[in-house]
């Protein structure tokens, strides 16, 4: 394609060029200036949306060599005279118009996939039934949205024989966008649940908005289990007359197909009766989900007659698809990052920005295994996956498989390579991975897991896992609330409410934060030498630190005279940005209006120091009944900043609101706001509560299970009393790692696969026991302490304290793991 094809395909308007535009060819489409790989032939297309607006980082993909250009008309954009710049009515609809004219080049079987759950899942398993009988593209992971299927869909190329693509919606008015760009032949609905429900009116309303992705199709798959969906179907036949439709089902003798399930202790069979003849399948799960994602699969594999032993035996080893990204801590001060449920160079691309993301500090290492399928010849698959690990800036990189060493003279002289796990196994402690962030990338049949199972630093089975995605939804959320030109300011004190450090800094720098905020300046120095550049404002400065202030550029916040007066003398002129505190009612901390004049003197007389900020806390901004309160302090706030810049002759950044103030008090965001617990999904004022994602799931597991009689008692001082034989499960939690002994006796819960089992007996320091009489589990079976469907809230209320104390509280020895889906 080159850039006279894009003109007439978005009917844009070429404002600036510089060399024949029938003579520039492009093969990648780039929407985000921070994942800049393939800068050469390619074209980056700012997209405007609700949080970000693309046109504001044109700047930074032509600094990373990016030439050419798809912009809003509408915009005033400046970018170098050796760039291409096309202009068009909307970037976003332009990218859907390349990606739709590009899927009309080809005639395979196109397979779009929608529901409410197992989108992903039935993609998945349906690659890997068929990865060895046909050539198979599908979406990485859950490109599902208005921007991810068209990334998509750019992926076909000829070598390509099928292609699944998902489709997700949040609202109206958005499948028929979607069903342009993949325009399936074959549709397959999961199911139809609660899940994304808020933007629908009812459930009719969902089912007709998701069935539009199925207005061409010649033959769609669907279960026969929901009347609402079979009278939807009913309407699109009618539209669409040569539509045919395929529906299974379990008990339903009006469905198509009907399986036969049997389920046994760790497997299930499935069968279907064809005649006189048995067709069966064997799965590795015994749960409802996965039994009807396994349906779906087969219904699929049924319709296109592909029957063979071969790939019906693969039923038997498919795998719980991990739909997300993990990072954990590694032995020898290393970061683990696993993500190796699939592989491919989208899914690699996508890995690799992530370690990138959270590289600084460390050196970067990729652990790649052979890629199947990838529609690609093998040489041009890893001739462009040594150009993404070059450009990256990946120090070592190991390849695992007899295919990638074939051509290891792409990659660099150091670069090692190994013809299996195992292989690479025997000589895994020869290889330093010392302060090193790892990337494990492997196709399954590799069996990763055994790699990721020795360098993972093993520590207490309790773990926090923390999702990031949720913390940039979050992000998003508050951002969405801001007026134009508002900066913003990250939280990150107490090892960031608990839920970590660096980690979430690296997130909150990547999405392009304004400030971030810590307590001391130990927490900062801690930043900067995992290589944060953000300015990092420290709220309790302390003189015994102030040699790390000025050595890692930390700014701090002055309250009183006598700590201006130790940074001046310590500073020896040498320039400083300071923040001042004024108190205006908290009465913690702060400046009093009195004091103005001698601290707008001192700041005069000290030139070096320059004002970076002022800011005040709001005592009681959740808190309606406190409003007329909360008004005076911000008055009282805005005065008193005033009289300093008048004083001082320059403006600061002006702050006082808090997560609370962000949703409650929107006149008063003057130059910044500081989002603190809305970052981590709790929003004490309610305002935005339904939008926010609790990102953290604290669980443990079961260590012990045994039966009770009614006489015996449970625990220390025999606080644990049974009223009839007992069912006890001990799990390894307990107040040492933040469980509170509150919780005890009775008044605390936890999930155990899916069921609220009650605490029994005190909560002791390592463990605590809980009643599963009538839960079904078994030991080293997962417990969520809090999460989604158990949330912190309750338990702070029980505790009667604030889900800030509890989040807090979490010990370090809990280990944390950070994932992205």
């Amino acid at each position: 394609m080159t850039l006279a094809d894009i003109i007439q395909i978005t009917a844009g308007k070429l404002i600036q060029h510089t060399q024949s535009i029938k003579d520039e060819h492009i093969q990648h489409l780039l929407t985000d200036s921070r994942k800049m790989v393939y800068t050469d032939q390619s074209v980056f297309i700012a997209i405007s949306g609700n949080q970000h607006d693309g046109h504001e980082y044109l700047k930074d993909a032509a600094d990373a060599g990016v030439k050419n250009f798809i912009i809003d008309a509408h915009k005033r954009i400046e970018l170098p005279p050796n760039t291409n710049i096309i202009a068009v009515e909307d970037s976003l609809n332009a990218l859907q118009k390349l990606a739709a004219w590009h899927r009309q080049q080809f005639t395979i079987p196109i397979v779009g996939i929608t529901g409410s759950n197992g989108k992903t899942i039935v993609k998945e398993w349906l690659f890997y039934l068929l990865q060895e009988h046909v050539r198979v593209l599908r979406s990485p992971k859950s490109y599902n949205s208005q921007v991810g299927v068209p990334l998509s869909v750019w992926q076909l190329n000829t070598e390509h024989q099928i292609a699944f693509f998902e489709a997700g919606i949040s609202q109206p008015n958005e499948m028929q966008y979607l069903e342009k760009m993949i325009r399936p032949n074959i549709g397959i609905l999961t199911n139809i649940g609660s899940a994304h429900a808020e933007g629908f009116v009812d459930t009719t309303q969902k089912i007709q908005e998701k069935l539009k992705l199925f207005s061409s199709a010649e033959l769609v798959i669907y279960p026969n289990n929901n009347e609402e969906v079979e009278k939807a179907m009913s309407i699109l036949k009618s539209n669409n007359p040569a539509l045919k439709t395929i529906c299974w089902s379990l008990n339903n003798a009006h469905a198509d197909i009907q399986f036969q399930v049997d389920k046994r202790d760790t497997h299930s069979q499935i069968t279907l009766q064809k005649g006189a003849q048995k067709i069966s399948v064997q799965i590795p799960f015994t749960d409802d989900a996965s039994i009807q994602n396994a349906c779906t699969c087969f219904t699929f594999l049924l319709s296109a007659n592909i029957t063979s032993t071969d790939v019906l035996a693969r039923f038997s080893s498919l795998e719980q698809v991990e739909m997300r990204l993990q990072m954990k801590e590694a032995n020898h001060h290393s970061i683990l990052i696993n993500d190796s449920y699939n592989s491919d160079l989208q899914s690699l691309q996508i890995a690799i920005d992530f370690m990138d993301q959270q590289s600084a500090g460390y050196e970067k290492c990729v652990i790649l295994s052979d890629i199947y399928q990838s529609g690609m010849d093998a040489s041009a698959l890893y001739k462009q996956i040594a150009n993404l690990i070059q450009r990256k800036s990946v120090k070592r990189f190991i390849g695992v498989g007899k295919i990638i060493p074939l051509y290891k003279h792409l990659f660099d002289s150091q670069a090692q390579f190994f013809e299996s796990t195992d292989e690479l196994l025997q000589h895994i402690q020869t290889i330093n991975f010392r302060n090193q962030i790892i990337l494990l990338k492997g196709s399954r049949a590799f069996a990763f897991e055994k790699i990721s199972n020795l360098l993972e630093k093993k520590v207490h089975e309790t773990v926090f896992e923390i999702n990031l995605n949720s913390l940039v939804s979050n992000l998003n959320v508050y951002r969405h609330l801001l007026q134009p030109g508002v900066k913003l300011m990250g939280m990150v004190k107490a090892f960031s409410y608990g839920i970590g450090s660096y980690e979430i800094a690296k997130v909150l720098e990547f999405h392009r934060v304004n400030y971030l905020a810590v307590a001391y300046a130990d927490e900062g120095v801690r930043l900067r030498e995992a290589g944060i550049k953000l300015p990092i404002m420290v709220m309790n400065p302390e003189a015994s630190a102030l040699d790390q202030l000025f050595q890692h550029n930390l700014e701090p916040v002055v309250y009183h005279l006598s700590m201006l007066q130790l940074l001046n003398k310590y500073s020896n002129g040498a320039e400083i940005g300071i923040h001042i505190e004024v108190d205006t009612g908290m009465k913690r901390l702060g400046f009093d209006e009195k004091d103005l004049p001698v601290l707008v003197s001192a700041l005069k007389s000290a030139t070096h120091m320059r004002v970076k900020s002022i800011f005040a806390h709001l005592a009681a901004s959740e808190e309606p009944h406190h409003d007329a309160f909360t008004l005076d302090q911000i008055n009282r706030f805005e005065n008193m900043a005033t009289k300093i810049e008048s004083a001082i002759g320059y403006t600061a950044l002006k702050h006082t609101l808090n997560s609370s103030g962000i949703t409650r008090f929107p006149k008063a965001q003057f130059d910044m706001v500081r989002l603190g617990i809305g970052l981590y999904g709790i929003d004490p004022s309610h305002q935005v509560s339904a939008q926010l994602q609790p990102i953290g799931t604290l669980k443990t597991v079961i260590s012990q299970i045994r039966k009770v009689s009614a006489n015996d008692s449970i625990g220390y001082s025999r606080n644990g009393k049974l009223t009839r034989d007992s069912v006890i499960a001990t799990v390894a939690i307990g107040y040492a790692d933040g469980y509170n002994r509150k919780l005890g006796k009775g008044q605390g819960e936890m999930l155990v696969n899916g069921k609220r089992a009650k605490v029994v007996g005190s909560v002791c320091m390592d463990m605590t026991m809980l009643d599963v009489t009538d839960i079904e589990c078994s030991v080293g079976d997962d417990v969520i302490v809090f999460g989604k469907d158990l949330p912190i809230e309750e338990l702070a209320r029980l505790t009667d304290t604030i889900p800030y104390e509890v989040l807090t509280s979490i010990s370090q020895r809990v280990k944390r793991v950070y994932y992205s889906e």
